[in-house]
């Protein structure tokens, strides 16, 4: 039975808290339990208590079955008493208010002996005789004495090296949390262990126990959403994975994701969401020939055929032309023209017979989006919400729609959107870079597991899909964060070694979002970078029907077709 689990999730849910040690004929219950939360976002907790509980415990049927208990935030502490008396002020998760917000600590060991306090005066003193409470007062002393007034705000290497202090006093294997981030300690003496937990969707249901804890994470309901585990000692079931931490270990966790991984000898932070992630390097510019041939065939004779080409790469000043040649196996009627999207488009009607149609485009640009964020303004930081002047808001508003799914899966999705906001303190550039990295970590690409039907929302509790399903979920999530989005539609130079090649032999779909004072920016979710010299803009537009390379309409009924189509894309010295 592990005596601590904390957990946190990107999203809120009601999980079903069943204490089988509190189960009548079962062996002796412990000594206290106590589970803190955060109801509604709110930085208030709520904390329920009992110590000595009894068999049938009303309180412990009430975490069991109570509706209510919900929350992204959760921290459970079964105790075994070592120090003070069995009673509320000696029974964890211990809170106390600081900033604004409530805090919760909870601590998975023992001391050897009580401590001395640092300071006679102190803001934060025990209400209980336990060697823990006194560490967590200590702890909230230590952040106050240096101006940190959330977790966010901590030095990492500084709270490790209290840790560290305070662990030659025993086990300090602990959790702390601000309502926002939840903080995880591993004694650095090895006296006692703490294992990481993970949890990806999709699951249709997810139930982790032991003997003494049974943990129902889908009983009222199940959203897609991902979490992040603590606890003294793993549970069983097949929806988590777990690995022990080590020795020293340091971890910060928000909305479900870990922000900062400090594993035991590293001075230095890694952070994984989208604050301090790695700008893209200026890259050198780049010309590239790209061979596009899409062959159609046809069981019976077609007697007439319009179509609409999207081939052309785009010219402007981040991306040159240099030629472009269409052909077709068959002789029709052609016009040029832009359409409303700026794009190079291609009107063709057949008016003779045949049963195969090959189409095949020749290109040669040069790449020069070397640098795609070197021009953002140093001084200016963008945030969530965005606001717009009524003129701009006119013109992007073709790309600020979300598609039309049910009210209930978009506000699935605005809640999924605001995990990342949140978790990068509503800044807008680590928002994005934070959202393009998730797809691409968490979600699957898998061909022909999905098709041009499948909605956004189906691609987020599914986490498959292809290019064109990533790029219509980012473009989705940010147009529900209020971000101008657009569809782009081109291709892709990996590389003959690359592991995507693959993807390149095919035309590839991205997302270019608008940003302000830079203008529009491609995010590629597939492959979990911002755009540069390796990808060709060929066509752009509120979706893939704007922006689809080939499309057509054959007028003979009965007709079965049969499509091929091969990218070969090379560089040119």
């Amino acid at each position: 039975m592990p005596n601590l689990l904390a957990m946190s999730f990107e999203g809120e849910l009601a999980p079903c808290f069943d204490l089988r040690c509190l189960h009548p004929g079962s062996k002796r219950p412990p000594d206290g339990w106590g589970l803190g939360y955060y109801p509604g976002g709110e930085p208030s907790a709520s904390v329920l208590k009992e110590p000595a509980p009894p068999h049938g415990s009303i309180r412990s049927e009430l975490v069991k079955a109570w509706e209510h208990l919900e929350a992204s935030l959760f921290v459970l502490h079964i105790r075994t008493a070592t120090w003070g008396a069995i009673s509320d002020a000696n029974t964890q998760p211990f809170s106390r208010s600081y900033a604004g917000r409530d805090w919760l600590f909870s601590h998975s060991g023992s001391l050897r002996h009580r401590l001395e306090r640092s300071t006679t005066k102190s803001l934060f003193e025990p209400t209980g005789s336990t060697d823990s409470e006194l560490v967590f007062c200590e702890l909230l002393a230590f952040f106050a004495q240096n101006g940190w007034r959330s977790i966010g705000d901590a030095d990492p290497s500084a709270v490790r090296a209290f840790f560290e202090r305070m662990g030659a006093h025993g086990n300090m294997s602990s959790v702390l949390t601000d309502g926002r981030d939840l903080l995880a300690y591993a004694d650095a003496h090895g006296e006692g262990h703490l294992h990481l937990g993970t949890i990806r969707p999709p699951y249709e249901k997810l139930v982790l126990e032991d003997a003494d804890l049974l943990l129902d994470l889908g009983r009222r309901g199940v959203e897609a959403q991902k979490g992040v585990l603590v606890a003294s000692n793993p549970l069983q079931g097949s929806g988590a994975t777990w690995k022990a931490m080590s020795s020293g270990h340091l971890l910060v966790v928000r909305q479900g994701a870990i922000i900062v991984d400090m594993p035991p000898g590293q001075a230095t932070v890694q952070r994984a969401a989208g604050r301090d992630l790695q700008r893209p390097a200026p890259a050198e510019p780049r010309r590239l020939s790209i061979v596009h041939r899409t062959s159609y065939r046809y069981d019976k004779p077609v007697e007439r055929s319009s179509h609409m080409l999207r081939l052309t790469p785009i010219h402007d000043r981040l991306q040159t032309l240099h030629t472009c040649d269409i052909t077709l196996s068959v002789d029709g009627k052609q016009r040029d023209y832009d359409d409303v999207f700026g794009n190079r488009a291609r009107k063709i009607v057949i008016e003779q017979s045949y049963t195969e149609l090959v189409i095949e485009a020749r290109s040669e640009v040069s790449l020069l989006d070397t640098e795609p964020f070197g021009l953002r303004p140093f001084h200016a930081r963008s945030t969530i919400p965005l606001v717009w002047m009524p003129w701009q808001r006119q013109v992007l508003q073709p790309y600020l729609l979300p598609p039309e799914l049910p009210e209930s899966q978009l506000e699935v999705l605005a809640r999924y959107a605001m995990t990342f906001v949140e978790r990068n303190d509503y800044d807008l550039v680590d928002t994005l870079f934070d959202l393009n990295q998730t797809i691409h970590r968490d979600y699957l690409y898998q061909k022909g597991s999905t098709s041009l039907s499948t909605t956004p929302y189906e691609v987020y509790t599914r986490r498959t899909g292809v290019c064109q399903d990533f790029a219509n979920l980012f473009i989705c999530l940010a147009r529900l964060l209020s971000v101008p989005a657009r569809y782009v539609c081109g291709y892709l130079y990996t590389g003959p070694k690359h592991p995507n090649h693959s993807m390149a032999e095919a035309s590839h779909a991205w997302v270019q979002v608008y940003l302000p004072e830079v203008g529009w920016k491609g995010f590629d979710p597939t492959s979990g970078v911002v755009t540069q010299t390796d990808h060709v803009r060929v066509a752009v537009g509120r979706s893939y029907v704007d922006a689809t390379p080939t499309s057509g309409t054959i007028y003979t009924a009965g007709v079965r077709e049969t499509l091929d189509a091969a990218v070969h894309v090379t560089p040119i010295e």
